[in-house]
């Protein structure tokens, strides 16, 4: 299994044969991943996001957009500059409290689909306002 996007709270995985190890450790109660784990698989896409971030699954629920209120090419627009910019931050720890552990890497030339751009963009926008950051330009306080 190749990873895309290795990250500690985002893990956008590619693989036609997906690791069922992963799935089966997220449904296990006494793993160390916490209960509150989004995940979005579908055998017809190539890409996977998987959310552990406590309070993230709530927010989304509770506070995040319907999917469909913003186009795919808004999402993906979107997560480029924040990526990019989160990429940078990665760079300089020192200055940002170790909050950008690892890069990603987001290819605006891959078609990741709407449901991983949704759960990455909703990702970005909670972590925003969670951590009290602004990657790149306003942040929506959904």
């Amino acid at each position: 299994m190749k990873i895309i996007v290795p990250l500690l709270l985002i893990v956008l995985l590619a693989s036609c044969h997906f690791d069922k190890n992963i799935a089966s450790k997220a449904k296990t109660p006494d793993s160390k991943i916490s209960k509150d784990v989004v995940r979005i698989a579908n055998d017809s896409l190539e890409y996977e996001v998987i959310i552990m971030d406590s309070g993230f699954s709530s927010w989304i629920a509770g506070r995040a957009k319907p999917r469909g209120f913003y186009s795919e090419s808004y999402l993906e627009s979107k997560n480029q500059q924040y990526v990019s910019e989160w990429n940078n931050r990665v760079l300089q720890p020192e200055r940002y409290r170790n909050l950008y552990e690892m890069q990603i890497n987001y290819d605006r030339n891959i078609h990741y689909g709407y449901e991983v751009n949704y759960l990455i963009y909703n990702y970005m926008v909670y972590f925003q306002i969670t951590n009290n950051q602004q990657l790149a330009g306003f942040v929506p306080n959904q």
